[in-house]
């Protein structure tokens, strides 16, 4: 995963350049694709620490983990089942 959160930190410095070029030139559409590549570059370094954070989770204690998906599954079932009869 230090691949992508490798990659997700040089499209972050990219897009600070970009936007950084876009201001100076004056170019919005250039600000805002910067802005959108940085932003996207953060995202990325969340999901890889987010993914290394669940891994880490599982190997040491994957009941718990189970449990908690087993909980989201059982909301999300009952939430689809509420909505399928406020429909009817």
């Amino acid at each position: 995963m230090e691949t992508t959160k490798t990659e997700g930190a040089v499209r972050e410095a990219a897009g600070n350049v970009k936007e950084t070029i876009g201001s100076i030139a004056g170019d919005v559409g250039m600000q805002l694709g910067g802005k959108a590549d940085e932003l996207r570059g953060k995202a990325q370094q969340v999901c890889a620490d987010a993914t290394d954070l669940a891994r880490d989770a599982m190997s040491s204690n994957p009941l718990a983990v189970l449990a908690g998906a087993i909980g989201v599954g059982f909301v999300l079932g009952a939430l689809w089942s509420a909505n399928r009869r406020a429909d009817m």
